[in-house]
């Protein structure tokens, strides 16, 4: 697998409550020769230095070393052209679901035409809430027993990780159009749709469309079209415009 391919890729723990799923998440990553670990919100500070993290990362402490922590899980999928929002529990709203092996093709995509794909996991018992998919392009499951479909975080990152290592291992996997893969740098990351989102918010409040004191579900279900659409960065642009001019009417 090239280090280009590597560098396309990030793996975020979103509000990970136990330092031990850390290092574990850590060492899946080494192993299968992934590193870029992301941590949102976890919820104890400096989470990758504690010793129950260092233990179980076993010697892949440097990837611990590395991670990055933050409180913004935008600027985590900044630039991602692909977001994909790991987790079994269907939606009323949301982003466009996907099994793992469609997910996967897409990735290889994706990174193909070098496009920057992040891979989100959520808290370990609550997993990702709606606002944290907001931020997806798509949720995604991965196929196991029907009636026992829990995984525990580290083994979801690790089935995730080695099925991945084998897609981006295979160069007949990733050989693609050269219009698709200028197409695919075109797609804008999910956190400039979700401030058009707001920029919408705020115009179809000033034209009276949207009433604030009882919004019904306008936003998520907008916010579910955008998600199926794979808005072009231009387009994001333009819907901006119109949101503007919404807002000359106030």
């Amino acid at each position: 697998m090239s280090n280009d391919s590597l560098n396309l890729l990030r793996w975020v723990l979103v509000e990970t409550s136990h330092p031990g799923n850390v290092g574990s998440a850590a060492r899946a990553l080494k192993t299968m020769d992934f590193a870029d670990l992301r941590l949102i919100n976890p919820k104890a500070q400096s989470i990758a230095s504690h010793p129950e993290a260092i233990a179980l990362a076993s010697g892949a402490v440097d990837v611990l070393t590395s991670s990055s922590e933050s409180n913004s899980l935008a600027s985590a999928v900044e630039g991602c052209s692909l977001v994909l929002g790991l987790t079994s529990r269907d939606r009323e709203f949301g982003p466009p679901a996907l099994d793992w092996d469609t997910a996967r093709s897409l990735i290889t995509e994706t990174t193909s035409g070098n496009g920057k794909v992040a891979l989100l996991f959520g808290p370990e018992r609550t997993g990702l809430d709606n606002e944290h998919l907001g931020l997806c392009t798509h949720r995604v499951w991965l196929n196991a027993n029907p009636e026992y479909p829990s995984l525990n975080l580290a083994q979801a990152l690790m089935v995730c990780a080695y099925t991945l290592r084998e897609s981006l291992g295979k160069p007949n996997e990733r050989q693609h159009t050269t219009v698709a893969r200028e197409s695919m740098v075109d797609y804008a990351d999910p956190a400039a749709i979700a401030a058009m989102l707001e920029h919408w918010r705020d115009g179809l409040e000033a034209i009276g469309y949207l009433d604030p004191a009882n919004p019904k579900k306008l936003m998520p279900r907008l916010q579910g079209l955008f998600a199926r659409s794979r808005l072009h960065k231009e387009e994001i642009d333009l819907l901006r415009g119109i949101a503007k001019q919404m807002l000359l009417r106030k």
